[in-house]
């Protein structure tokens, strides 16, 4: 399985940026999916995901601001980043994953920095 992640920059604060993640197979195959990041010295934390019947869980920074929602027909997921502030500035992070057995795979991660 491959995760290829794309659509990170640079962007002032207050601005918007959308990231993709195109599975190599079926994101319907996938229990969970959702996006990660990993800013400079900091451990890496959830930022949202989204479930295989279309539930969607946000970390508390985030919430009102990013929306993530998945296209089945491209087998992508996107996390739409709205009013984006200094502190999103972080590597994103793809990552899909099975329950029965245990898989777990990550994208490359994609740079997003935001400028006050």
């Amino acid at each position: 399985v491959q995760l290829q992640a794309s659509g990170g920059g640079l962007v002032q604060s207050g601005g918007s940026l959308r990231l993709s993640c195109a599975a190599s197979e079926s994101i319907r195959s996938f229990q969970v999916m959702g996006w990660y990041r990993q800013a400079p010295g900091k451990r890496r934390e959830l930022v949202a995901v989204i479930g295989a019947a279309g539930n969607t869980h946000y970390a508390d920074s985030v919430k009102g601001r990013f929306t993530i929602s998945g296209d089945n027909a491209k087998n992508t997921i996107h996390l739409q980043m709205n009013s984006l502030k200094p502190e999103d500035t972080a590597v994103y992070y793809c990552n899909g994953r099975r329950f029965s057995p245990w898989e777990d795979y990550w994208g490359q991660g994609t740079l997003v920095t935001v400028s006050s």
